[in-house]
């Protein structure tokens, strides 16, 4: 599995879900810990999220507009 194959399986979604926590962390009322570092762990998935969505994704075998038409 490269490492491109990885970015997209993982860290791409990985990021995604720390920003949603972040925002859950920020908007609960039970910890303090919790609410005091939202911001941070907002920041943290937002920068790897910039980053891992800026490496493309692995080439299939097809390319060009026939392998994103579904043509025979």
């Amino acid at each position: 599995m490269s490492f491109r194959a990885i970015n997209e399986k993982y860290l791409l979604p990985a990021s995604q879900i720390l920003m949603v926590l972040g925002i859950v962390a920020l908007c609960q009322p039970w910890s303090l810990n919790l609410h005091s570092y939202g911001v941070t762990i907002i920041l943290a998935g937002l920068i790897g999220f910039n980053i891992t969505s800026k490496i493309p994704p692995e080439r299939g075998e097809e390319t060009g507009a026939a392998a994103h038409e579904g043509a025979r």
